[in-house]
């Protein structure tokens, strides 16, 4: 078994701002607890959340560490009581709820994928956030099924590009908006069946035209504020509405007839606060319904860009210059 030092080096910042209070530190390597694996981190990806935790608007729950990071992939160092031993030595992706910006991380044993040959470190670090936000929230709450349509905003976001891929794997025909015609198109080569400019084009009428006016079985929603009422006029009769973030504002006014007289559903959730046996819970799933398609090389993440562990600034302003197409990387090991 590799060495483990006693401290690391790892980007958390001592106050909220910019990407310039994301500046390399030495901490203490964390030491895992009953059920935990730790796991020298090869890579680390970056998303939203962090962003937001950033800038101060969303403090990671209680008991996680400050440490920006959500998502790792690496190999197990050591492990906790009740970790089976032959889980020593091999690669992993893990959800934390914190901590992925280092060179070591503690992870829910429970949270944990194999990374497979198909996958390099860098793939294996940008998939968990998005996979087990699309999948919890397009697939267990909206109920989405082969032969469904369904909206995704932020098309070319980590999650956009998540949910059409596991969209073409399981069947659905996934329309997106984007913020220009450039990432349209490129929506469209990854594998939208509809890419819609929401600059320049209505996308409710364009969801109408799209669908001969039948509407879509499910809208998954980052957006929030104003966009809700007008994705309710999205949806089938039937349909289901997920919120997963409130980028455009936390508040929205809907007409409730129309919720009434087309039996919508409004929904959804924050994954980072769920408890750990639910993630656990999700990630079997995944393991059992997702995985063997990530082992055969037919799920695999955009990867936009990559930086060093050092230029975790450059990462985030890459993120809030918001020219990304799929998940931005850390390359913590290189």
């Amino acid at each position: 078994m590799t060495d483990i030092p006693a401290t690391m080096q790892a980007i958390d910042p001592a106050s909220a701002g910019g990407p310039d209070v994301l500046v390399g530190v030495e901490r203490p390597v964390p030491v895992p607890g009953p059920h935990e694996v730790l796991i020298k981190v090869a890579a680390a990806g970056v998303n939203r959340p962090d962003v937001l935790q950033r800038r101060g608007a969303y403090p990671p729950p209680a008991g996680a560490p400050s440490i920006l990071g959500l998502e790792i992939a690496g190999d197990v160092v050591a492990l906790g009581t009740g970790v089976l031993p032959e889980l020593l030595g091999q690669p992993m992706c893990a959800l934390v709820a914190g901590g992925g910006y280092a060179q070591y991380c503690v992870a829910p044993v429970g949270q944990c994928l194999p990374v497979p040959a198909s996958l390099t470190m860098i793939e294996a670090a940008a998939l968990p956030e998005t996979l087990f936000t699309v999948w919890t929230n397009l697939f267990e709450r909206a109920y989405a099924a082969e032969g469904d349509t369904v909206l995704v905003h932020g098309g070319t976001s980590g999650i956009g590009t998540m949910a059409i891929a596991l969209g073409r794997l399981f069947g659905l025909t996934v329309i997106v908006t984007c913020g220009s015609d450039e990432k349209c198109a490129r929506a469209l080569e990854i594998g939208a069946a509809f890419a819609i400019n929401y600059k320049t084009a209505d996308f409710v009428a364009e969801i109408a035209r799209m669908t001969d006016g039948r509407g879509c079985a499910a809208v998954l929603d980052m957006v929030g504020g104003d966009y809700v009422p007008r994705n309710l006029q999205c949806l089938a009769d039937d349909g289901r509405h997920v919120s997963i973030a409130v980028l455009g504002g936390p508040k929205a006014e809907i007409f409730i007839p129309l919720v009434m007289q087309r039996r919508l559903t409004l929904t959804g959730s924050t994954l980072r606060a769920r408890s750990l046996s639910f993630k656990s819970l999700v990630a079997d799933e995944i393991v059992r319904t997702v995985w063997p398609h990530v082992v055969a090389g037919r799920l695999k993440p955009v990867i936009d860009s990559v930086f060093a562990l050092r230029d975790a600034s450059g990462a985030h302003a890459r993120m809030d210059a918001g020219n990304h197409v799929g998940k931005i990387v850390l390359d913590v090991a290189g």
